[in-house]
C-alpha cells in the first residue's frame, strides 16, 4: 500500500451467560435492545450515539466490531471499550459476557430469529443448531480485489499458527474435548469453512464464489466462510481462523500479525514471487493439528508442513513477517505478546488451569467473564455515556 499504513479492525463474538451458574443465556435480543436504548438516550442528550452490536446465529451470543484503526494501542482501547459496553448491556439482561470460544457447560442453543437464520437452520440442520461458537475476525485493508486475492493465496500456510495461538475452547457440553480450539472443529462442519485452494486472480475468486452461491447450497455470499476471504462489506481481507481470545491484548497481537502477513504477501506479489503450492489437504491437516494442540502440543511447521514444536511454528511466523512488523512499529509489541503467550498459555490453557484450581466449570465461566472486561474501565473515555 505504498507508504500508507493499512487499517485494521476486529470483530469479536462474546458468549452470554448467567453470572452465577455460568450457563449460557438466550438474551441477545435484550442486550441489543439495551444498546439501542443507550444510543437513543445519548442522542437525546446531544452525545455521539450509536453502537456496533449485532445478533449472531445463536441468541446466547452477541457480536461487536471495532472501527478501522492504524495504531495497535487504539485498537486495544476499542476492544476494551466495546467489551465493557457489552458487559454493561448484558447486565441489564441479567447476564455477563465471556470471551471464550465455546460454552464450557452443557447447552441447547437457541437460533436467533429472522428469515436468514431460519434458512440456515433448515439447510444445515443439526450442524447449525449446535453452532454456538465465538470467533475473532481480523480485517486488514487492501487496495483492490486483485491485491486481496494475491494476499489470500500467500497467507494460507500461516493461518493454522494463528488458530493455535488463539485457541480458547477446550470444553464442549461439559466435557474436556482434548482440543485447544474445539470451536475450530465445530465451525469446520459448515460446507464452505476451512482452507481453500490458490485462486490466482480476483476473477477466479469471484467465479468460484458465484458458482458456490448458484449451486443452491448457500443462500448468499455471506455464507462464504473460508478461513480467509475478501470481505463482502469492506475493502479488506478478513481472516477468520481465531477463537475469540480471553485477554483483550491477544486480539491486538493477532491483528498485528495479520496486518504483517498481508503486508508481506502483498510485497511478495508485487515482486513476482509465487504463492507456496501447498495442497489444501495438507492445510486441512495443519488446521486440524492447530485446533487439537493449541500451544500445548505439536503443530505442523508452516514452511515444511512437518511436525514441530509450537515454539518453532510461532517463531517461523514471526521471522516470516519480521520486516513488515519493523516497518509498522509493531515488532516489540508482537515479540512481547508471543513471549507472554508461550510462557503463560493461551485461553485453552488458562481454562483448564482454572478447572483444576476451582473444581467446576461454572467457576471457569465466572472467572473468564471477569477477565474478559479487565481493564475496560481504563479504556479511552466513552463520549456516548
Amino acid at each position: 500500500m505504498g507508504d500508507r499504513m493499512r487499517s485494521v479492525g476486529v470483530e469479536e463474538e462474546l458468549l452470554l451467560a448467567d453470572a452465577d451458574s455460568g450457563e449460557p443465556l438466550a438474551v441477545s435480543g435484550a442486550v441489543l435492545a439495551a444498546a439501542d436504548r443507550a444510543a437513543t438516550a445519548d442522542a437525546a442528550d446531544g452525545k455521539e450515539s450509536g453502537h456496533t452490536f449485532e445478533a449472531e446465529l445463536q441468541e446466547e451470543q452477541v457480536e461487536f466490531g471495532t472501527k478501522p484503526v492504524t495504531e495497535m494501542g487504539e485498537l486495544q482501547e476499542e476492544i476494551l471499550r466495546w467489551r465493557g459496553e457489552a458487559a454493561r448491556h448484558a447486565a441489564e439482561a441479567g447476564a455477563v459476557v465471556a470471551a471464550i470460544g465455546t460454552s464450557p457447560l452443557a447447552v441447547r442453543p437457541s437460533m436467533s430469529p429472522g428469515h436468514r437464520y431460519e434458512w440456515v437452520s433448515r439447510q444445515f440442520g443439526m450442524t447449525a443448531q449446535e453452532q454456538l461458537t465465538c470467533g475473532c475476525h481480523v480485517h486488514v485493508s487492501v487496495e483492490s480485489d486483485e491485491e486481496g486475492v494475491a494476499v489470500l493465496d500467500r497467507i494460507r500456510p500461516w493461518l493454522p499458527v494463528l488458530t493455535a495461538m488463539s485457541a480458547n475452547s477446550p470444553f464442549w457440553q461439559g466435557e474436556d474435548t482434548l482440543y485447544g480450539s474445539y470451536r475450530s472443529r465445530v465451525w469446520n462442519r459448515l460446507p464452505t469453512a476451512g482452507p481453500v485452494d490458490v485462486f490466482g486472480s480476483a476473477d477466479r475468486y469471484h467465479a468460484e464464489v458465484r458458482a458456490m452461491v448458484e449451486s443452491g447450497v448457500l443462500r448468499d455470499t455471506g455464507m462464504i466462510w473460508f478461513d480467509a476471504r475478501l470481505s463482502a462489506s469492506y475493502p479488506t481481507v478478513e481472516v477468520r481462523v481465531a477463537d475469540v481470545c480471553l485477554d483483550a491484548s491477544t486480539p491486538v497481537l493477532l491483528a498485528a500479525l495479520v496486518r504483517a502477513l498481508v503486508d508481506t504477501a502483498a510485497r511478495e506479489w508485487r515482486a513476482g514471487d509465487p504463492p507456496a503450492r501447498v495442497s489444501t489437504g495438507l492445510l486441512r491437516l495443519a488446521s486440524w493439528q492447530a485446533g487439537r494442540s493449541g500451544l500445548d502440543g505439536p503443530l505442523l511447521h508452516p514452511e515444511t508442513l512437518a511436525e514441530t514444536e509450537p515454539e518453532a511454528a510461532v517463531d517461523a511466523l514471526y521471522r516470516h513477517v519480521a520486516d513488515a512488523l519493523a516497518d509498522s512499529g509493531d515488532a516489540e509489541l508482537v515479540r512481547a505478546g508471543i513471549a507472554g503467550l508461550l510462557e503463560h498459555g493461551n485461553g485453552a490453557r488458562v481454562q483448564r488451569s482454572l478447572l483444576r484450581s476451582e473444581g467446576d466449570l461454572a467457576s471457569v465461566v465466572r472467572h473468564c467473564a471477569r477477565r474478559t472486561t479487565a481493564g475496560a474501565d481504563r479504556a479511552a473515555p466513552d463520549t456516548r455515556r
